[in-house]
This record gives C-alpha cells, sequence and structure tokens, in this order.
C-alpha cells in the first residue's frame, strides 16, 4: 500500500518519490556492455536510444531534429515555435542567447512569440524533416490540435505528439468545443503521442483513447516554474511507476496493447536515465541536457514551451552557457567529467550491464531503493 500521511485533520496527503530518492539495485548477474541494446520501437518506427527530445524551439530545430535521428532518437518539432512563425528566426535565436535571467528575458519571449503561427511555414518545416531522412515528429499543443491538424497531417508527419503542461482524455469546458481525443485519434493512421500526465488515473485513460506513447511528468527541471505559479510538482519515481502500474491494467485490459511511457522531467545525467527506465519507462523526453550541446540553435540559453505563455509563464530563462559537445557526444561519449552529463546512454549501456540485463524491456525489472 501506498503511504499515506495526515497532514492536519481530514487532510491525508500520499508519499510520492523523486529519482533522487531512489537508486538501482544490481541483480546477482552482470553482462558484457557490448551484449545490451538500448533499442526501442514506437509502433513501426524503431530508434537506436531511448532518447525523444522535448519540444522546445532552445534545442529543436529543423537541422536539430534531424541529427537525433542519425544518432538514433526521435526529434521534435513543435509546430507552435518560432520555426513556424518566422521565415529565419536565427537571429532571434541569436538574440536570446544574449538574454540575462529574469523579467526582461520573459518580456521578450512573449514578444517574439506574439507573431502568428504561419500554415505555409509548418508545412515547410515538416518538408525540411522529411528531405533529413528520418522519423518526422511535431508537437502541438491540446488547444490548437484541431485547428493545426489538417495542415500537419497534409504535410505528412509520421508520429504526432499532443503535449501539454497537463492533459486530460475528459477536459471539461463551457465555453468551447474540447477536444475529443479517443474520437481524433481513431481517425488517424499514424501514431499519436499524448502528455504529460502525473497520476495512475490519468494515465490509463491517456492510454484508453488509443494513443501510442504516453508523456509522463511535466518537464520538471531547475528552470521550470510550474510548483511556484500552479503549486503542481511532480515526483517522477513514483509517477512513473504508477503509469506503468496503469500500462500493466491496460493490457490485461485489452489483451496485450502495449502503450509507451516516455517520462519527462528531473532528468539531468545518465543515472537519471537509468533510474527513470528502471520505474518503468520506455524512454525519456530530454530538455535541458540538449541545450549543452553545439547543435542547440540557442547557443546553450534554455527555456521550456511554456516559458513564453502571453499571461502565465511557467518557466525561467537559463542564460546561454558554453556548449559542453556535440550531440554525438553528449549522448555517446567519450566524457571527461565524472558527473554524469556526457554520454548519456553510454552511462545507460554500462548501468544495464552492470545490472545483467540485455535490452530495456528486461530493464524495467531492476530492484530499487531508498536511499534517502
Amino acid at each position: 500500500m501506498r503511504d499515506v500521511v495526515e497532514i492536519g485533520l481530514g487532510k491525508t496527503a500520499q508519499r510520492g518519490y523523486h529519482l533522487d530518492d531512489i537508486a538501482i539495485v544490481p541483480s546477482r548477474r552482470t553482462r558484457d556492455v557490448d551484449d545490451v541494446s538500448t533499442a526501442w520501437q514506437l509502433d513501426a518506427y524503431p530508434f537506436g536510444v531511448p532518447c525523444v527530445a522535448h519540444p522546445s524551439d532552445a534545442t529543436m530545430s529543423p537541422a536539430s531534429a534531424v541529427r537525433l535521428g542519425e544518432l538514433g532518437g526521435l526529434g521534435v518539432l513543435n509546430v507552435e515555435g518560432l520555426w513556424t512563425r518566422y521565415e529565419n528566426p536565427t537571429k532571434i535565436l541569436e538574440e536570446l542567447a544574449g538574454l540575462g535571467e529574469g523579467a526582461r528575458a520573459t518580456k521578450r519571449l512573449q514578444e517574439v512569440y506574439a507573431e502568428p503561427i504561419r500554415p505555409d511555414l509548418i508545412a515547410e518545416r515538416v518538408r525540411e524533416l522529411r528531405a533529413g531522412g528520418g522519423t518526422v515528429a511535431v508537437r502541438v499543443s491540446p488547444q490548437h490540435t484541431l485547428a493545426l491538424a489538417p495542415v500537419i497531417l497534409d504535410a505528412g508527419v509520421d508520429i504526432l505528439v499532443i503535449q501539454g503542461t497537463l492533459v486530460s482524455a475528459e477536459h471539461v469546458s463551457t465555453t468551447d468545443e474540447p477536444l475529443n481525443l479517443k474520437e481524433f485519434i481513431a481517425d488517424l493512421d499514424l501514431p499519436v503521442i499524448v502528455g504529460g500526465c502525473t497520476d495512475y488515473k490519468t494515465a490509463l485513460h491517456l492510454m484508453r483513447t488509443g494513443a501510442a506513447g504516453v508523456i509522463v511528468g511535466i518537464g520538471g527541471d531547475d528552470w521550470s516554474t510550474t510548483e511556484s505559479v500552479l503549486g503542481i510538482r511532480v515526483p517522477m519515481a513514483t509517477a512513473i511507476a504508477d503509469a506503468a502500474a496503469a500500462r500493466r491494467d491496460y493490457l490485461d485490459e485489452t489483451g496485450g496493447r502495449y502503450v509507451h511511457l516516455i517520462a519527462d522531467g528531473d532528468m539531468q545525467t545518465s543515472g537519471d536515465i537509468a533510474k527513470a527506465l528502471g520505474c518503468g519507462a520506455d524512454a525519456v523526453m530530454l530538455g535541458e541536457p540538449l541545450s549543452l550541446c553545439e547543435e542547440a540553435p540557442a547557443g546553450g540559453a534554455w527555456w521550456h514551451s511554456a516559458a513564453s505563455h502571453p499571461s502565465l509563464p511557467r518557466g525561467a530563462f537559463e542564460v546561454a552557457g558554453e556548449p559542453i559537445g556535440s550531440m554525438e557526444r553528449l549522448l555517446f561519449g567519450p566524457a571527461d567529467e565524472p558527473d554524469g552529463q556526457l554520454n548519456l546512454f553510454g552511462g545507460l549501456r554500462r548501468a544495464m550491464a552492470k545490472c545483467g540485463y540485455r535490452d530495456l524491456k528486461e530493464f524495467q525489472k531492476v530492484g530499487l531503493v531508498l536511499d534517502r
């Protein structure tokens, strides 16, 4: 049973655990690192590493999304971002990279994202992604899905990501016709990833919409302000484990339909990635770590997609830092610092080998221990 703590008369809270609160427990067997596979597959699309890019303009341009695909991950371009508002946002990204922290940076983000989205640029960016030769994935918010979906689908994407801070299968509105995820997904011939979510019930309901993947978490990191603005904080270890329990129940309910879990939040190092997968995730969504690579379009600056919200921004602006290496080095090394920020998936492979697991599905069974 989950720990329940009484926080006052008549009010209880469930105890949750962050990735920092747990550690991986090696088994009785070890394995040669060359015998370990980090491959996974979403619908008909195979990937060499369980890496999905957080769709921030700070890290994902058409070029960097293609590059991530070449390295075995899944790049995701935000069709509500700068690349679909401006013919060439390079100078704007360079300007943003030179901003300092604080209100001025947030105000400037709001200004540049006030430019309207251009459908012709959505089609053009999808063509650029397609010309790169990899899997084409774009992100749209639930609020704009119905309006932008015809353009996105006509352009010919492989995977559609419907992502907001929090997404439910039962959105209620007295002013607008809400997006019915189940009906929308049923009409599509391509896999859809939806999220984020934070608990068992929401994960299960999102799986019942027919989604191929569910994003667990809200992209929380040191620069997210969702807790201070909305009071919402996600203990990722618990959220992933709860979603994995929902997946098991959904497998039983459907007779074997498997929905992939993509963990989004608290991921900075290879150890964080290993723990997220050990809790039951199939892949991780990387944001800020990708801002540290040389290919990042904002030159090392970082902001969340919600940081530019016109009335309620949720995410501080991180000042550009020096790149720590190429995207390839970030993902596969070599590393020259012992902090786990380089060779992220080499570190994952080593963790799997040390614990004796040969692939990601097996590694989801790894033992965990509370160490805080």
